[in-house]
């Protein structure tokens, strides 16, 4: 179907980016600019900033209980872009509609930090979170991770690095459109080429956008860095893996699924009609994307 017209409608009111390189501080300020005042942002029972080791992390509980399943929040951003604060209304809304207790990861970015310390960073806040569990109120349940596009990389490949250490407390791995495979050959995947232009994120950007990470020494063929190149999936927990219909991304979101499931892994791919890259952080106040707060409630809940 076409591009759903409240998102061709924003997208048309875009101003043209600026020519030259892409300037991270300034591309990070435009963001920051964006993010609305703490008044105006979705209530919950307590929002709490802490250090995880030596790792911001902002920690959303949705309402007063004795004690709560937890969910590990990377946010996207191309490595380079994104934070706690402009990633702060998905961590709350998933606070909101999944009951769980929320940590959002404040990670080390590229091309200041080099690979793998950002990637380092989630899984130690992962780690922390298990080891803090009293303190954090966790009930030994559920234990997920989840991300946005580079965000669904980290939790794809922390989720990897869980099961090579015998750590088996992850339970769920919730991947929003992830970026699974950084190498950008258009011939690989059908959507590369179907999606190039149009729909926000085109094609042609995704060399720039990921170059700070991979020139920090981020190897595409290194399955820590495209986690579908992984050889055995088998082990891994169940997934929820969320693509964009107009999204250039899709095809390998929705490759990763089918491989999971041929490895015996319990994967659910659910992609979302009329939509493109970053409608969960850009374009969920749309009610026809809003549900896929519900859509992961009840895949962690089981039901799905």
């Amino acid at each position: 179907m076409p591009l759903h017209p409240e998102i061709a409608r924003v997208l048309a009111e875009l101003p043209a980016p600026p020519p030259g390189p892409l300037d991270p501080a300034a591309m990070r300020a435009a963001e920051e600019a964006q993010v609305p005042p703490v008044a105006d942002r979705l209530p919950l029972h307590a929002v709490e900033d802490l250090t995880a080791g030596q790792v911001p992390v902002r920690v959303y509980t949705p309402h007063e209980a004795a004690s709560y399943g937890l969910l590990i929040y990377f946010h996207g951003g191309a490595f380079f872009l994104g934070s706690l604060e402009t990633h702060d209304h998905i961590a709350r809304s998933l606070a909101k509609e999944t009951g769980l207790k929320v940590v959002s990861v404040g990670y080390r970015r590229a091309p200041e930090h080099a690979f793998p310390a950002g990637l380092q960073d989630c899984y130690a806040v992962v780690r922390w979170a298990a080891e803090n569990g009293e303190t954090l109120g966790w009930d030994g349940t559920t234990l997920a991770v989840a991300g946005d596009s580079s965000g669904g990389t980290f939790a794809a490949a922390v989720s990897a690095m869980a099961c090579d250490d015998g750590f088996g407390r992850i339970t769920h791995q919730v991947l929003y459109y992830p970026s699974l495979d950084l190498d950008f050959d258009t011939g690989r995947y059908a959507s590369l080429r179907e999606n190039a232009v149009g729909y926000g994120l085109e094609t042609a950007a995704l060399k720039p956008f990921n170059a700070f990470y991979l020139d920090s020494g981020a190897d595409p063929a290194d399955p820590l860095v495209s986690p579908i190149k992984r050889a055995d999936l088998s082990g891994l927990p169940r997934a929820l893996i969320v693509t964009a219909e107009l999204d250039p991304l899709r095809d390998e979101g929705e490759l990763y699924g089918r491989r999971l499931r041929e490895a015996g892994v319990d994967a659910v791919v659910s992609r979302y009609p009329g939509a493109g890259h970053g409608f969960v952080q850009h374009f969920s106040w749309i009610p026809e994307y809003h549900r896929v707060f519900g859509e992961t409630a009840a895949f962690l809940k089981g039901a799905s």
